[in-house]
C-alpha cells in the first residue's frame, strides 16, 4: 500500500513540483536504500544518492553549507576546495559513517570509478541513538553495497527507510523525505530536488504551512515536556540538486537556502543539532577535466537569475521535511523506546482550523 504524502493530506505548499515530487525529478539522479530493522535494537540503515546514476561517474559542481556543525559530512573539505562532488553521496547514522565511506571507496575501486588517485566520499549522518543501538554497528558493507546497487530513479520511498529508519523529527517519528520544484519556462524551466534525513526539532516548534501544529499535539514528546522552547536536539541533512548550470559559489548560496526551508517548519537550529547541507548541479558534464590546454567550456546562470532557484530550494526543503514525517510510522526500538508518527487525522483538523487545508 502506497504511503500518503503531505500533499495527499491537503497541505498547501508553495511552488509546483515536478513529475515525482522527488530529488529524482532531476534527470540522471538515482536513490538507493538499505533498511535494517532486526531484533529489539537495530533500527537503522543507509541511503545512497548517485548524482548521475550508477554508471556515470563524471563529477558534478557542488558546495556544502554547515548551518550548525554539530555533525559530520566527510569529504566536505575537498568539495569546498575543489568545487566538485566526485562520487555517490551516503547518509547514515553517526557511528556508521566510517563503514559507509570505506564501502563507497571499495565500490568505486571495483568499477574503476575513482576520479582522482584517492577518493574522498561525501557521507553525512544524523544520530538515531534513541531507537537504534548505534554501538551495535549494524550497518555492514553488504548493506552499503545493496544501497549503491539498487538505487533507482522515479518515485522513491519515504519515512522509515534507509538512513532515516531510526530518526525522529519534532519529537515525532522522522526519517527520509523528498520533494521537488519545477520552475516556469519564463524562469528557465529548471528543476530543483531536495532530499532530507530528518532528526531535529522540539515538539512545540513544529509548523506546517504556517499552522502551529506542535502547539496542538503535545502527546508523547520524546525529550521535552511539550512546552520548553529551548530544548532542541538532533540533526538534519539536506541534499539539494538541480539541472540549472550553476558554479560552486552559486551552489553554496543554494545550499544555504536549506536553512530557510528548515526554519519554515519551525526549527531554531539548536546547539546540539548537526544541520549540514549539500547542493550540486548535474549541468556542465565533462568539465572536471579540461579540453585543449586544460580549458573547460561551461555555462552558468548570472546572479540576477538565481532568485527563482533560491525559492525553489527553500520550498522543496520544507516539503521534503514534512514528507519524511507524514510517511513515517510508529516505531519501538532500543531499550523499549517508542516514537509515534505524526497523526494524519489530527493534522488535517489543525490545517482546517487555520484555513490551511
Amino acid at each position: 500500500m502506497k504511503k500518503p504524502r503531505a500533499r495527499d493530506l491537503g497541505i498547501p505548499f508553495q511552488g509546483t513540483p515536478a513529475k515525482y515530487n522527488a530529488i529524482t525529478d532531476v534527470d540522471s539522479i538515482t536513490v538507493g536504500y538499505s533498511t535494517i530493522i532486526e531484533g529489539d535494537s537495530a533500527r537503522t540503515g543507509v541511503t545512497i544518492i548517485h548524482p548521475r546514476g550508477q554508471k556515470n561517474h563524471d563529477p558534478v559542481f557542488a558546495a556544502w553549507f554547515p548551518f550548525n556543525g554539530n555533525g559530520e559530512m566527510t569529504g566536505a573539505a575537498w568539495v569546498e576546495e575543489g568545487g566538485f562532488l566526485e562520487g555517490p553521496i551516503g547518509i547514515t547514522n553517526t557511528h556508521s559513517v566510517g563503514v559507509v565511506r570505506d564501502t563507497i571507496i571499495q565500490w568505486q575501486a571495483e568499477r574503476d570509478a575513482i576520479f582522482q588517485k584517492g577518493s574522498c566520499p561525501v557521507v553525512a549522518e544524523t544520530a538515531d541513538g534513541w531507537l537504534n543501538d548505534m554501538n551495535g554497528f549494524f550497518v555492514k558493507p553488504e548493506h552499503v553495497m545493496k544501497a549503491l546497487d539498487n538505487a533507482a530513479s522515479g518515485s522513491i520511498e519515504e519515512g522509515n527507510v534507509g538512513g532515516g529508519t531510526g530518526m525522529l523529527c519534532y519529537e515525532f517519528k522522522g526519517g527520509s523525505g523528498t520533494s521537488s520544484r519545477k520552475l516556469p519556462e519564463k524562469f528557465g524551466g529548471w528543476t530543483v530536488g531536495a532530499f532530507a534525513q530528518t532528526n531535529f526539532g522540539a515538539r512545540y516548534q513544529l509548523t506546517i504551512a504556517g499552522a502551529p501544529v506542535g502547539e496542538h499535539i503535545k502527546e508523547h514528546p520524546v525529550w521535552s515536556d511539550g512546552e520548553n522552547p529551548y530544548r532542541e536536539s538532533g540533526s538534519l541533512i539536506v541534499v539539494l540538486a538541480t539541472d540549472a548550470p550553476l558554479l560552486p559559489h552559486q551552489l553554496k548560496r543554494i545550499a544555504k537556502r536549506a536553512s530557510l526551508g528548515m526554519a519554515r517548519t519551525g526549527s531554531l537550529g539548536g546547539n546540539g543539532s548537526g544541520d549540514i547541507f549539500l547542493a550540486f548541479s548535474t549541468a556542465n558534464p565533462n568539465v572536471a577535466i579540461g579540453g585543449e590546454k586544460g580549458i573547460a567550456e561551461l555555462r552558468a546562470l548570472d546572479n540576477d537569475n538565481l532568485n527563482p532557484l533560491f525559492a525553489a530550494s527553500v520550498f522543496a526543503t520544507e516539503e521534503a521535511i514534512i514528507n519524511s514525517m507524514v510517511a513515517a510510522e510508529d516505531m519501538t526500538g532500543h531499550n523499549g523506546f517508542s516514537a509515534i508518527a505524526l497523526p494524519h487525522d489530527k493534522l488535517k483538523e489543525i490545517m482546517k482550523q487555520y484555513n490551511r487545508a
